[in-house]
């Protein structure tokens, strides 16, 4: 590498110091455009503007990767009831009804989002009397009635103005950020992606009372991968691409495994994987609260979209 590379964009696979998860050196990557290269360094210019100096002595292997292609939209640019309909699809209800634009979705009460109706555009009857459908829909499925709302929303607005009221005991919303993907990410080499959750990565996960309701929903997409390292995995996560679009969810690593990057390393290789099955954007949903998380993606561009929280009918609702 020399004068030459400047303006190039690159990956680079380095040595950090330590022994990896395999016994190994540690590594870690780095991509950015080449801005300086002297005789024992080059320096990158990272997507978030800030630098990198890697030293040629660190080095185990480089490539050069193309340039972005131009964008059909940028994630930000979508509209929130867009959004919304492309996360539900990246998270597939075991069954889904539509009532217009709405979508009334149940799944043996494994999470809010596969157990709520999805409020977007239209239901096609006076909210009322949609509302009513929704608590009959979930009233013959001993399911509770819950609605999934954008804050700020008309919609939000409309359903509590008829009696509707958060959740009781969820605490906080939750928010949906979004991010335009790099062409290339550097995958972890010791991850595995695997296209349904095996034992292992449903232990890691951990919020599962019933496995074939969980696989279900999880497993549901047609292009979805369940990403994990370690054996027994101490990390794991899960990526779904959907069209132009990638859901990243479900990132945990185990106590013990703390603080030795290895969520960082789930994230890349899942966007990795992301863009290799054809996504330029992705959104991930996380409690607002949650600032490791929050704190986690930020390097990688996400960027709050909007906000959610679920409503149920309070006792001044309707019963139309």
């Amino acid at each position: 590498m020399d004068a030459a590379s400047i303006g190039q964009r690159i990956v680079v696979r380095y040595v950090v110091g330590g022994t990896g998860p395999s016994g190994g050196p540690a590594m870690s990557d780095a991509i950015g455009r080449v801005r300086a290269v002297d005789e024992t360094s080059v320096t990158l210019e990272r997507r978030d503007g800030r630098t990198q100096v890697v030293a040629f002595s660190d080095f185990v292997t480089w490539k050069a990767v193309p340039d972005r292609p131009l964008r059909r939209r940028r994630a930000v640019d979508v509209s929130a009831d867009e959004l919304t309909r492309i996360t539900s699809l990246g998270w597939p209800a075991i069954e889904s009804v539509h009532l217009g634009d709405w979508e009334l979705r149940t799944s043996r009460r494994f999470t809010g989002r596969a157990n709520s109706v999805a409020v977007h555009g239209d239901p096609g009857l006076p909210l009322d009397e949609a509302l009513g459908r929704v608590r009959e829909f979930y009233a013959s499925r001993d399911v509770p009635a819950l609605a999934q709302v954008v804050v700020g929303s008309t919609a939000e607005r409309g359903i509590r103005a008829v009696g509707w009221v958060p959740m009781v005991g969820y605490h906080g919303g939750a928010v949906v950020q979004v991010a335009d993907l790099e062409p290339a990410y550097a995958a972890d080499p010791t991850a595995r992606i695997a296209p349904t959750a095996d034992d292992d990565w449903l232990v890691n996960y951990g919020r599962v009372n019933d496995p074939a309701a969980a696989r279900a929903v999880l497993e549901g997409p047609a292009t979805v991968g369940f990403v994990s390292i370690g054996s027994p995995a101490v990390a794991i996560g899960r990526v779904v691409v959907t069209g132009e679009w990638a859901g990243i969810a479900c990132v945990e690593v185990a106590p013990d495994h703390r603080r030795q990057g290895l969520a960082r390393r789930i994230v890349e290789t899942s966007l990795a994987w992301a863009v290799e099955h054809g996504a330029d954007k992705a959104y991930l949903q996380t409690m607002r609260t949650n600032h490791a998380a929050l704190a986690l993606y930020e390097p990688y561009g996400f960027v709050d979209h909007h906000d959610y929280l679920y409503l149920e009918p309070g006792t001044t609702a309707s019963a139309q």
